[in-house]
């Protein structure tokens, strides 16, 4: 998850770095250093899957033509 997909991510959910503390259990500075494209590799992997469970999905190069992406999972019965 790249810095970009990272704020991407939060703002597809409409989540601000507070609100997204107490989802995750971590400290807002913490997601801070995140949106600056800095931070462990597991506290990456774990801001992540919860995002993953919040709805999103992370795209990587290949998936979209201009580069990392995020996207709303969509609901399959929904038109």
């Amino acid at each position: 998850m790249t810095a970009e997909q990272f704020r991407m991510a939060k703002a597809a959910l409409g989540l601000s770095n507070p609100e997204l503390a107490e989802k995750t259990g971590l400290h807002r500075n913490t997601l801070n250093k995140l949106d600056k494209g800095e931070g462990k590799a597991s506290t990456i992997q774990h801001v992540r899957l919860a995002l993953e469970a919040q709805g999103i999905q992370f795209l990587e190069g290949g998936q979209v033509a201009t580069g990392p992406g995020v996207a709303l999972k969509g609901d399959a019965d929904a038109d």
